[in-house]
């Protein structure tokens, strides 16, 4: 309550809950006729069969709970043994449970409402009725313990509330409401005798109990009835939900009694129609409802959403009207453009409403409708009946918007000023109404697609049209994916056309879906179309290829769909859903398939994501098949023809020839000195002052470094290196020195001279390692470093060997042919890069 943040979430049930109920231990929600407790408010751990109809009441009782279903049969559950302790059938023509609550203090005993108006007592102990209620003649719709023991509130379908005492059967006292029957009532226990009462149409009334009368109304405190209303024990604070889809914390620290909203969490209580993620790291999505209003949501957490709030002709008028009697409320949104530039100086959000002409703008920052009302000036004062906004982009530099009419009319406004600056075409830009406007990222272009099937290309600043082409069909409405400048198109006969707007020409189409398509979207760089129709399914064609590369299907269809801008999401929206569901990117983090579907591919039924993880058996066949497909592993050398470098990082050969330098300044300034043990008794000086002898200095400067000479033993490089000089293969000792670090290397190519236990055969085998190397033209760093450093080692030894001179000119003579090779390609493309720099910019 402090923070109303999301504190747990538990696993989903096959169903959706129309029953909650909890105790200090377990959660209680039932759907259909089905009971199940819930531990740690997150896994099922007890399930209750045993009802014939759907539950509608639920009471936690001790180690008990009780539930009633349609059918009127009360059950009672032993919690941890799921057994049945007690069923109690009801006579629905006599009594029909619509109410249940436990009296305080009364032990083993339950109160029940009915709809005939009667109230019945009962110890379910002993399965006994104690006593009958006679009631007041109106169904009971709630039943609410009061701070007095014996005290209950009974709510009645006709308004009424009756304060009644059961001891003594009287009624204390009676209050009426006008609103129709009373869905919720609560009471303040934190000093105040003030009663809570919910009504149908969202309004709560706040009763005073001790001067029996009204002390205020909370006057739509929800758009919808009031379904659940609980003070939190001991302070002032109301917290209530409603089938709004809202939750909300009201506090009482005014005067009058009245209640303010502390905090509320709330999302569309009508589906969402339209979505788009705001920005460019892919955290906020921007949604507008069937409700009326926009709002945002955040992909990390829940306490970053944030409601812009309901379109209105005139705000202050809707501010003293509500909600309820608001004629100036707007029609939802259907179509918006929103750009994260200018965003702080001023509106940065443009939406077209349902069959309404005007287009509204909104402010991100002040999370408000915006100051401008964007609309043609000849239709400032009459609204026309039969033209309406159809179409909406705004600029990337949010500079401007272009908004597209049914009538054809295309028009550009100043976001900042509201001011209208232009239109396109002489009178109108097409014959037909505007199916879809789109700009270009650099303010050059504006596309225009009509429903006569023309799609039209005008300069944006002089407003002259460039080019026009034909359609094969009514475009339903275009996307353009303005880094790549490609523009997509979907038709009215369910197929899909690409658009470059560089070329102007048709580059890719694709034909698949079998209803409507709903919306499009791109991936972030422009390689995925991703599409959803009203055949429910969601399908992604590859550009590059062509080719369909995944589809699925789902429950409801998909209304609209957004691909984050960092590429991890897709956001959709379902048909009569109020969600946004996010599908992960699984090409990201796992190895996927992307080649292309068969044709008589058959798509499989696909879960919604919920808010727990849950194994569907299509998903985990697709992991299968991508678990079977084997990853592509990159050859060493992709041809015999091409130089090719190796894959050792340049920490292995770079500082070969720098060793030296290297080691000198790692070398410490004088050795490490072993620590002197100190005698058990301190030798003294004889004479009357004692003194103690000073320690002995040892001279010890005999070198601890043996010369092994001749005794050296050979290493396995110089095994190697021996048996290639009979088999003439090298990749084995090759293969080793790439193992090695910087140290080992110099001292594995100091061992092959003479003088440190090597031969002038061996050297010649090193020598010849590396003509191979430069032969097959791969390790191509490595060969370089390793001939450096052995030549700096080896320099003496090497001019008074005529064998190894004249392998040496050899080696020389590859290189400087290797060399030039490759100089001569450098150029040509330093040559053809400088010319595309020079020609271009």
């Amino acid at each position: 309550v402090n923070k109303l943040g999301i504190v747990a979430i538990s696993n989903a049930l096959p169903q959706d809950i129309t029953c909650l109920a909890a105790d200090r231990m377990l959660l209680f929600a039932s759907y259909d006729n089905i009971l199940h407790a819930f531990a740690r408010n997150k896994e099922v751990v007890h399930t209750y069969e045993g009802h014939k109809a759907r539950i509608h009441l639920l009471l936690p009782f001790g180690d008990h709970v009780i539930s009633v279903d349609v059918d009127n049969v009360l059950i009672v559950w032993n919690t941890q043994s799921e057994e049945e302790y007690l069923q109690v059938d009801f006579d629905k023509a006599t009594f029909a449970v619509s109410a249940i609550m436990h009296p305080s203090t009364y032990l083993n005993k339950i109160l029940l409402g009915s709809e005939q108006g009667t109230l019945q007592l009962w110890n379910i102990r002993s399965n006994k009725l104690l006593y009958s209620f006679p009631g007041w003649q109106f169904a009971v719709t709630t039943l609410e313990q009061a701070p007095a023991v014996d005290v209950v509130a009974v709510g009645l379908v006709s308004g009424h509330i009756i304060v009644h005492n059961i001891k003594f059967d009287e009624t204390l006292m009676k209050f009426q409401q006008d609103w129709g029957p009373i869905t919720a009532i609560s009471f303040r226990t934190d000093g105040h005798p003030v009663m809570a009462a919910g009504s149908p149409i969202g309004h709560i009334a706040l009763w005073d109990l001790e001067e029996k009368k009204l002390m205020c109304q909370m006057q739509e405190a929800h758009s919808t009835a009031i379904a659940g209303m609980s003070f939190v024990p001991g302070e002032p604070l109301l917290i209530t939900n409603g089938a709004d889809n809202a939750l909300r914390v009201w506090i009482f620290d005014g005067p009058g009694g009245t209640g303010r909203v502390l905090r509320s969490r709330m999302g569309h209580s009508a589906p969402p129609t339209k979505i788009r993620y705001h920005g460019q790291n892919g955290e906020q999505i921007l949604s507008a409802g069937q409700d009326g209003t926009l709002q945002c949501f955040s992909t990390v957490h829940e306490k970053f959403n944030k409601s812009l709030g309901r379109g209105s002709i005139n705000k202050k008028k809707s501010k003293k009207k509500g909600l309820k009697l608001d004629t100036m409320a707007l029609p939802p949104i259907t179509v918006f453009a929103s750009e994260v530039a200018h965003q702080s100086d001023w509106d940065s959000i443009v939406a077209c409403h349902q069959g309404y002409i005007t287009c509204t703008t909104w402010n991100y920052m002040k999370t408000s409708m915006g100051a401008h009302k964007l609309r043609p000036e000849e239709f400032s004062k009459h609204k026309p009946v039969d033209i309406y906004a159809t179409a909406v982009d705004i600029t990337s530099c949010g500079n401007f918007a272009v908004i597209g009419l049914s009538s054809g009319r295309v028009d550009v406004y100043n976001m900042q000023s509201g001011i209208h600056r232009g239109s396109y075409g002489k009178g109108t830009a097409h014959e037909g109404a505007v199916r879809g406007v789109a700009v270009d990222g650099l303010n050059q272009l504006i596309i225009t697609a009509g429903s006569e099937g023309l799609i039209k290309f005008w300069k944006f600043k002089s407003k002259e049209l460039v080019y026009s082409t034909e359609l094969s069909s009514s475009p339903n409405g275009i996307l353009l994916h303005r880094d790549s400048g490609i523009l997509g198109i979907a038709f009215d006969d369910f197929s899909i056309s690409v658009l470059d707007i560089e070329t102007r020409k048709t580059v890719r189409t694709f034909s698949g879906h079998r209803g409507q398509i709903n919306d499009m979207t791109f991936s972030p760089d422009g390689r995925w179309l991703i599409t959803s129709s009203m055949d429910c399914t969601i399908k992604t064609w590859d550009l590059p290829s062509g080719c369909l590369i995944d589809c699925f299907l789902v429950d409801s269809a998909a209304v609209s769909l957004a691909m984050s801008p960092t590429g991890d999401f897709l956001a959709s929206t379902h048909v009569d859903d109020l969600g946004i569901y996010l599908w992960s990117n699984r090409s990201l983090y796992s190895l996927v398939s992307l080649r292309p579907l068969p044709a008589d591919y058959e798509p499989s039924m696909v879960t919604r994501p919920s808010t727990c993880p849950v194994q569907d058996v299509d998903v985990a066949g697709d992991e299968e098949v991508c678990d079977e497909m084997i990853e592509y592993v990159s050859p060493e050398q992709l041809g015999e023809q091409l130089v090719t470098l190796s894959t050792l990082p340049e920490s292995r050969w770079k500082n070969l020839l720098s060793l030296d330098v290297i080691k000198k300044k790692n070398k410490p300034r004088e050795p490490p000195k072993v620590p002197k043990s100190a005698p058990f008794f301190i030798p003294t000086v004889p004479g009357l002052i004692p003194r103690y002898i000073a320690p002995e200095e040892e001279n010890d400067t005999q070198s601890k470094v043996v010369n092994l000479g001749v005794l050296a033993q050979k290493t396995d490089f110089y095994i190697y290196l021996e048996e290639a000089l009979s088999t003439n293969k090298y990749t084995v000792p090759l293969n080793l020195l790439k193992s090695l670090g910087p140290s080992n290397i110099e001292i594995e190519l100091r061992g092959l001279a003479p003088e440190g236990g090597g031969s002038v055969e061996v050297m010649l085998s090193f020598l010849r390692m590396i003509g191979m190397m430069l032969n097959k033209k791969y390790n191509f760093e490595l060969a370089q470093a390793y001939l450096a450093l052995f030549l700096k080692l080896h320099l003496k030894i090497l001019s008074s060997e005529p064998n190894l001179l004249e392998e040496l000119s050899r080696l020389s003579t590859q290189l400087e042919e290797t060399w030039i090779h490759l100089r001569t390609l450098f150029n040509q493309s330093l040559c053809v890069l400088t010319y595309m720099k020079s020609a271009l910019l």
